[in-house]
């Protein structure tokens, strides 16, 4: 491969692609061992029960079955215990196994190991419990009203936490505002729903005391951390944790789950390994769902539409527990943070809470909160548009924050970027005024053609400072290590982990450039934690901005021993040495030049290969471990849709999609264009078909894939995007991250299409998802008024 002038920014094909088109990955259903068992899990048939006698002889009696644990083998065994440092929050625990009630269908409440899966789903099947089923809640309102039964009684209450916030003077804004606009969203419930399902592999070496996990686990570091101490481990270098090649996380996979825990223990109790891989009707019933929340906004405008103030009331489903170890707040109050998005609000109030419901418990998933905050306000926006009878766009624009960096009125601190330009930029792709020419004429033919928008603000590199903005008071630390071996090839070794985002390239770029080699010299290790720095994984859009950053400052420092190195032999000054396509050069005299190779081998074995080492460099070792926690940062964008309505069936048809993003300096615009893809893929999804409903009695009516439908390649028209750059000032590099923006503004540019196609029936569109059913109910009764 011939090295361009810059590695960073060059759209180089992913090097990780090949193994994984041939067929060759390595993901944790792939290994086997001898003597290995594997588990399955009995699970609830009911969404609130107690549990009265638990009868496992007969499968305990199966041929073939190794161990049967139930609640009561493990009412010792350290329960997940889920909590934030602030005073509103109410800690929540959860046994790996129930022993006295269960609050959601499909919760596990029996672990078989035996000789196959088969045997253990057969010995599940003559598991008999004696319930006593129970009312189940499966609404967040009723959750929370009076007199509402208590699905966890220790916490005195059905809501995680009740927490509050006001900026500015909201109550004045309101009174003396010209118009107050409201509107209550009901976002729906989504799933992540990876194409690899979860899966554990453990292995007990009882002469060392140590276990080793295989996890398809986007946070190996942090699931070693969280994990050690429930398995009674005096350290955590005694648990290994490996996360292989894994076949989608977006954030399901940041948590831990009682197979987490109840999987090592088998391994342990049987001295056997042990692999559990999920089924699709776990992952859809028994993992996390996320991002329902009801939400309640109010708008205070002047006269000329400029706004002035927000009030929202923000009730997530937070499901039968706190999700661990991020919390169910990881919808409603990221939503509630997020409220002005990037319009320009002086004054803003909002109350959140997080309600426990009889339903699978709801966690992180790719935008979190973000998304349905974004849809919200972004419907409200378009409703007040069509109320004053100003263009949705030019309303917009008339309230947006300048480019410069700016304070939120949430307390967020932007680091300035295209805000406007992005929305102006979205408008010349879509042909905003030929569309609108070509709406009405359809629209005298009785054909219902819509364009939405959806300007947003993304929040990334979830680290420290991003944590407390969101209102989660955590820090974290985040590390890589850039090291150059004998022969001049560099090994990087960092905790985060590749999911499909293509570290081993866009990574490789950064260091390569960095230190003047060539890429395909430089190796990404990633996902185990005995041989990487410590790191808390991939998520929150942080990888190229907090890993990346980690390695900027590490190879930095690489960077200047090699240059050290490079002038001593050369003769020259450090400042006229240039590092490129593997060497040294002085600056003007290009015949005067060192190889990396060369000067690797004089620092491992100096004048053994006839070269030296600089005298005055005190540590000529080749390496350095870095850590890197930015503050703030915020990327930008906006995402348009058009599509059509049929109003006799209420089915909508996609036509285009429009996506300008602005992530800061882009490492390579070939993944940064999967990445926003994928994201607007998935947001589609949410707004179009995915769907996870409960009856009355907590009963999961969506437990297969022809239930829940997500999007195909069919369903998806092929998506244009253009980048705008404004890269960060705050950050090294430059760089902000990319990942959730597409899923966080999607959904919205949907909404916002459909009510636009429907405006000559009235409709007002109040949640997601937009079925058939849903849309042509909104028609019927507009017509019918």
């Amino acid at each position: 491969m011939s090295r361009p002038e810059q590695y960073v920014g060059a759209r180089l094909p992913r090097f990780e692609d090949h193994r994984f088109l041939t067929g060759r990955g390595r993901f944790v259903d792939d290994l086997e061992f001898p003597g290995m068992l594997h588990a399955a899990f009995y699970r609830s048939p009911f969404g609130h029960a107690r549990i009265g006698s638990v009868d496992v002889e007969r499968a305990r009696a199966l041929p073939g079955v190794a161990a049967v644990v139930t609640g009561g083998d493990l009412r010792d065994f350290p329960p997940f215990s889920t909590g934030l440092p602030r005073p509103e929050v109410r800690a929540n625990e959860r046994r790996v196994l129930p022993v006295d009630r269960v609050r959601f269908a499909g919760e596990a409440v029996v672990a078989v190991a035996a000789s196959s899966r088969y045997v253990a789903e057969d010995a599940c099947a003559l598991i008999e419990v004696d319930w006593e089923p129970l009312d189940a809640i499966v609404d967040a309102d009723a959750s929370l009203a009076p007199g509402a039964q208590l699905l966890h009684e220790a916490s005195g209450s059905n809501s995680f936490a009740h927490i509050e916030l006001e900026h500015g003077d909201v109550e004045r804004a309101f009174a003396e505002a010209a118009h107050v606009f409201t509107k209550r969203f009901h976002h729906g419930r989504m799933h992540a729903a990876p194409l690899e399902p979860r899966g554990i592999v453990a292995q007990f070496e009882p002469g060392t005391g140590t276990f080793t996990m295989w996890t398809s686990s986007q946070i190996p570091h942090l699931t070693r951390s969280l994990l050690a101490h429930m398995l009674g481990l005096t350290f955590e270098n005694q648990l290994r944790v490996i996360a292989p090649d894994v076949g989608g996380g977006f954030g399901q996979k940041v948590h831990l789950f009682p197979e987490d825990a109840v999987v090592p223990y088998l391994a342990r109790q049987t001295g056997r390994p042990v692999k559990w891989i999920e089924d699709r009707y776990e992952n859809l019933a028994a993992s996390t769902h996320a991002k329902e929340v009801v939400i309640d906004l109010e708008l205070a405008t002047d006269a000329d539409g400029r706004f002035l103030a927000l009030r929202g009331r923000y009730v997530g489903d937070a499901g039968a527990y706190a999700n661990y170890p991020w919390t169910p707040l990881v919808d409603p109050l990221c939503a509630a943070v997020m409220m002005p998005g990037l319009y320009d609000v002086p004054a803003a109030r909002f109350e959140i809470d997080a309600a426990y419901t009889n339903k699978c418990p709801t966690g992180a998933y790719r935008g979190v909160g973000w998304t349905s905050g974004q849809t919200a306000r972004e419907a409200l926006v378009d409703d007040v548009a069509r109320e004053f009878g100003v263009d949705p766009m030019e309303l917009r624009l008339r309230n947006t924050i300048p480019p410069e960096p700016y304070v939120s009125a949430t307390g967020c601190k932007y680091d300035g970027g295209s805000y406007a330009e992005a929305q102006r930029k979205t408008m010349e792709l879509v042909g905003y005024e030929a569309f609108r020419e070509r709406q009405a004429e359809l629209r005298g033919h009785g054909r219902y053609v819509g364009v939405g928008f959806s300007p947003f603000v993304e929040p990334v590199g979830w680290s420290g400072d991003m944590a407390k903005r969101m209102g989660f008071p955590f820090d974290y630390l985040d590390s890589a290590r850039v090291s150059v071996e004998p022969d001049g090839s560099v090994t990087v070794a960092l905790g985060m982990h590749s999911h499909g985002q293509g570290h081993e390239t866009s990574l490789a770029q950064l260091v390569a450039d960095r230190l003047g080699v060539r890429i395909e010299s430089v190796r990404i290790v990633e996902g185990d934690t005995a041989d990487t720095a410590y790191g808390t994984g991939t998520w929150g859009s942080r990888t190229a901005i907090v890993g990346g950053g980690a390695l900027i400052r590490a190879a930095g420092e690489v960077r200047e021993k090699l240059v050290a190195f490079a002038a001593h032999a050369l003769e020259a000054s450090a400042e006229d040495i240039e590092l490129h396509d593997g060497n040294a050069f002085v600056k003007g005299s290009p015949d005067r030049s060192i190889s990396v190779t060369m000067i690797a081998y004089t620092a491992y074995f100096g004048a053994f290969v006839g070269g030296s080492r600089p005298p005055d460099l005190e540590d000529p070792a080749l390496t350095s471990t870095r850590s890197y926690q930015p503050p703030e940062s915020y990327a930008n964008g906006c995402v348009a849709v058009v599509l059509e309505v049929d109003a006799e069936t209420g089915k909508v048809e996609l036509e285009r999609v429009v996506a300008v993003d602005d992530c800061g300096t882009i490492l390579n615009p070939a993944i940064v264009e999967g990445q926003i893809a994928g994201g607007i893929a998935q947001g589609l999804g949410g707004a179009l078909w995915e769907e996870l409903p409960y009856d009355e009695d907590g009963q999961f009516l969506a437990g297969t894939l022809l239930d829940f439908s997500y999007p195909t390649a069919m369903d998806v028209p092929p998506i244009e995007i253009a980048h705008l750059v404004t890269p960060s000032p705050v950050t090294e590099g430059g760089i902000k991250g990319v990942g959730e923006g597409g899923t966080i503004a999607a959904p919205a540019a949907v909404v916002n299409a459909v009510a636009d196609a429907l405006a000559p029936f009235g409709v007002r569109i109040d949640r997601t998802p937009l079925t058939p059913s849903y849309v042509l109910g909104l028609i019927r009764a507009a017509k019918s008024s």
